[in-house]
């Protein structure tokens, strides 16, 4: 039975979810072995896609929901947390 976990984080970056948090976002999400999504509006996208990510063009203050189903499903969600909370390791 595969575990599934749902939160979700408010993109602080200045410039939005752009290339390079979204890079970062795509290195955090492979590392896990959960399928995870990225729901923002009306668009669900695979956080593992570098283009999906994009595809979303999510600006500065959009709430970015996280789900995660599989084995390290709650770690998955909790590490993307932390990686959003830290700005995706972006110093402007």
């Amino acid at each position: 039975m595969s575990k599934k976990y749902k939160s979700s984080f408010i993109v602080a970056n200045e410039k939005g979810l752009h290339t390079r948090p979204s890079t970062e976002l795509v290195k955090c999400a492979t590392s896990f072995k959960s399928q995870v999504l990225l729901v923002y509006q009306e668009d669900t996208v695979n956080a593992k896609s570098l283009l999906g990510i994009l595809m979303l063009a999510a600006p500065r203050g959009a709430k970015i929901q996280v789900i995660a189903e599989g084995e390290d499903a709650e770690l998955a969600v909790n590490s993307i947390l932390n990686l959003a909370s830290d700005k995706f390791h972006i110093k402007y």
